[in-house]
C-alpha cells in the first residue's frame, strides 16, 4: 500500500480541521481529494507530502512508518515524494537550471542530468524554454518548468495542490494532459486537490471526499446541515428546511450532516403511487453532460444532484425548467457527525 492513516488528526488553535480515522491509497493511481473550501483538502495533502505532522494518529508509507519526531526517517522518505504548490515559486534563473536542480542535489552525474532534464521538459512541453529567463514566463507555463522541476527528482510520487486554480483555459487543458501522460508514461502516483467535480472525475481513478476535515460517502454538494426531529409517534426526520424534511432510521441526535448520494436517487415525470418515504416534487435546473453520465440539478427546496445514465435521460424525456418527480432511497442517505470545533 502507498499510504495508510489510521487515526489521523490536525488541529490548530483548538480546532479540528481534519480528522481520518482509517484512509489507504494503493500505489499507481491518480487520486483527487475533492471538496470546498475548508474541507481539509490541502492539510491532508501537506500531511500525506511529508511537510506537516498531524497531531495525532499514524502513517504508513510503503509499509513504512513514518516518524516525524525522534528517529525521524522523515528526509530518506522525501527524497520520493514531491509537492508543485499552487502558486509554485521558480528561481531566478534559467528554466534550464530550475530543472537541474533536482538531479545536482540527488548526485547524479552529468550526463544521466542531461538525460533527465531534457526528458523532463518534453513531457510538459517546455523543451524550447531550457535557456529562458523563468520569471519571465507566464502562469501556464511557470506551471509547467515547476512540474517539469518536480519530474527531474525523479518521484513515486507526486502531489499537486489546486493544479490549475490560477492559469487561462489553455494551460489548464496542457496541465490536466500532462498529469495524466506523468501517470500513464512515468507510473508516478499522483494525488491532487480540487474543488471541481468534473475535474476530479476527468483526471482520477479515485475521488476522495472531504467535508469539515471528514472523509464523506459521496460528492460534497450533496451535503446538508440540519436536525433530527422526531413526530409523536416515533417517526425521525431530517429537517434541512421547514418545507424540506427526509424520513430517516437513526439513533442520532441534535445537528448532523446528512450525504445524499447522487448515483443512487430516481428521477421520474410523475410520482409512483407505489412509492414510499422521500418523494419530492421539484424543477429541473440543469442538465449537464460529464464524462460518462449526466448530472441533473434538480430543486426541491433545495439544489440537489443526481447522475444519470444517458440511456435513463432519453427514456425519462426531461426538459430544463420542467416538472420532475424525484425518490430518494434509504440507501442512498448517510447521516454522519461534523468534525469537532
Amino acid at each position: 500500500m502507498l499510504f495508510e492513516l489510521r487515526n489521523v488528526k490536525k488541529v490548530f488553535g483548538g480546532r479540528t480541521v481534519l480528522d481520518v480515522p482509517e484512509l489507504a491509497f494503493e500505489e499507481g493511481f491518480v487520486y483527487s481529494l475533492l471538496g470546498p473550501n475548508g474541507s481539509g483538502k490541502t492539510t491532508l495533502l501537506e500531511i500525506l507530502a511529508l511537510l506537516t505532522p498531524p497531531t495525532t494518529g499514524k502513517i504508513r508509507y510503503n509499509d513504512l512508518p513514518v516518524r516525524f519526531g525522534n528517529g525521524s526517517n522523515l528526509t530518506a522518505l522525501r527524497r520520493q515524494i514531491v509537492l508543485v504548490h499552487q502558486n509554485p515559486v521558480l528561481f531566478t534563473s534559467s528554466v534550464y537550471k530550475n530543472v537541474e536542480f533536482g538531479p545536482r542535489v540527488r548526485g547524479r552525474s552529468p550526463k544521466e542530468s542531461e538525460r533527465i532534464i531534457d526528458e523532463s521538459l518534453d513531457l510538459v512541453g517546455m523543451r524550447e524554454f531550457r535557456h529562458a529567463e523563468a520569471h519571465k514566463l507566464s502562469g501556464g507555463e511557470t506551471h509547467r518548468v515547476a512540474i517539469a522541476r518536480a519530474l527531474a527528482c525523479s518521484p513515486n510520487v507526486l502531489f499537486f495542490d489546486e493544479p490549475t486554480a490560477n492559469v487561462d483555459v489553455e494551460s489548464q487543458i496542457a496541465i490536466e494532459r500532462i498529469i495524466t501522460d506523468v501517470n500513464t508514461q512515468k507510473g508516478i502516483s499522483i494525488v491532487l486537490t480540487t474543488h471541481d467535480h468534473i475535474q476530479a472525475a476527468r483526471l482520477s481513478q479515485r475521488v476522495i471526499s472531504l467535508f469539515e476535515g471528514r472523509v464523506v460517502p459521496s460528492t460534497f454538494e450533496n451535503i446538508f446541515s440540519g436536525r433530527i426531529i422526531v413526530e409523536k409517534d416515533e417517526t425521525k426526520f431530517f429537517l434541512i428546511q421547514d418545507d424540506v424534511r427526509l424520513l430517516v432510521e437513526t439513533a442520532k441526535k441534535g445537528p448532523l450532516k446528512l450525504s445524499i448520494n447522487p448515483l443512487k436517487v430516481r428521477l421520474a415525470r410523475d410520482r409512483d403511487s407505489h412509492s414510499t418515504g422521500n418523494c419530492f416534487k421539484g424543477r429541473l435546473i440543469q442538465l449537464t453532460a460529464e464524462e460518462d453520465h449526466i448530472r441533473a440539478v434538480v430543486d426541491v427546496g433545495v439544489p440537489l444532484n443526481v447522475f444519470l445514465k444517458a440511456d435513463t435521460l432519453v427514456g425519462l424525456a426531461l426538459i430544463v425548467g420542467g416538472e420532475v418527480w424525484v425518490r430518494i432511497p434509504g440507501e442512498a442517505i448517510t447521516l454522519f457527525v461534523s468534525a469537532t470545533k
